[in-house]
């Protein structure tokens, strides 16, 4: 099987392990989500299968929406709710002060990411060095907050919610500790939803539960979907033929307007999906970046 399924994860499994799900019922080993959920959160988890698993990097560089619930007046380790406890505060914030904080953090900011995460050093994760009592230092890297509003106020509980719209590499835990610091009482991500990545919302996904064997396949999307937001370039068959042999296509020949080096382009053929080209501005030509399927013919 091959396309794209987006997944609607529930709370308590891991992203590795609804892709364990998708390979059992699809029965294709060649499967891979494109952008990894704790698994606490719920949400929008895209999965890749067959030769679509080549596009993952894509998706992965798409921005995403969340819908965040943070917990003021404790902050943990692993900077949510899962975590052990390093420090309990008193909370006086008022609900000025918090829209101030969300003002603050809008914009390209610099994120240290979190201890406990899948990011690596010297080719181990980093929750992996957590766990043994290492704490490596780490970094702060620019994301860019497109966003953030308040969806409701702090609680009796010291919760507030939050909608955010992110740049890729953004972490919400370490959003909420940063805006826990800010406001001088500490804080933790106390639930999270991903409801926008990709170019999809929680509308258009099903619960891992939902799928079997039979049915799966109504769920499969075609490929294509995944990098729906990429321009387009039709190609003939034997410009075709050139591209998923690894040839690359001269721009005078293809009707595409106002390139920019580097750019990625859905390259098609007769309504075939053949894969992604990438602009090569100083040959003034159109690279493979993937090839995803063959016209007829042409398949290796």
């Amino acid at each position: 099987m091959q396309g794209l399924i987006l997944l609607n994860k529930p709370a308590g499994i891991t992203s590795a392990g609804a892709v364990a799900r998708i390979r059992r019922i699809t029965g294709e080993k060649r499967v891979g989500h494109t952008g990894t959920l704790d698994p606490m959160a719920t949400g929008v988890l895209p999965v890749l299968l067959g030769r679509a698993t080549a596009l993952s990097g894509l998706m992965l560089d798409a921005d995403k929406r969340y819908t965040a619930g943070i917990k003021l007046g404790v902050a943990t380790d692993t900077e949510d709710i899962t975590g052990s406890i390093v420090s309990e505060k008193p909370v006086t914030v008022t609900d000025e002060e918090t829209e101030a904080a969300l003002k603050a953090f809008t914009g390209k900011i610099s994120q240290r990411p979190p201890v406990y995460s899948a990011l690596k050093k010297d080719g181990v994760r980093l929750y992996e060095l957590a766990r043994r009592g290492e704490a490596p230092e780490l970094r702060c890297r620019e994301v860019e907050i497109f966003s953030l509003s308040l969806v409701s106020a702090p609680d009796r509980d010291n919760v507030f919610t939050v909608d955010a719209h992110v740049s890729k590499g953004t972490y919400i835990r370490s959003l909420a500790r940063d805006i826990g610091e800010y406001l001088g009482c500490g804080a933790c991500l106390y639930s999270l939803a991903r409801t926008y990545a990709g170019g999809f919302s929680l509308e258009d996904c099903v619960n891992p539960d939902e799928l079997n064997t039979d049915n799966v396949g109504m769920f499969i999307k075609s490929e294509e979907e995944a990098v729906r937001h990429l321009r387009g370039v039709t190609v003939t068959p034997k410009q075709a033929a050139r591209f998923c042999n690894g040839g690359q296509l001269d721009f005078e020949r293809l009707k595409i307007e106002k390139i920019t080096d580097g750019e990625l382009f859905r390259v098609k053929c007769g309504g075939v999906f053949l894969g992604i080209g990438r602009a090569d501005s100083e040959r003034s030509q159109l690279a493979v970046k993937c090839v995803i399927n063959y016209p007829e013919g042409t398949e290796k």
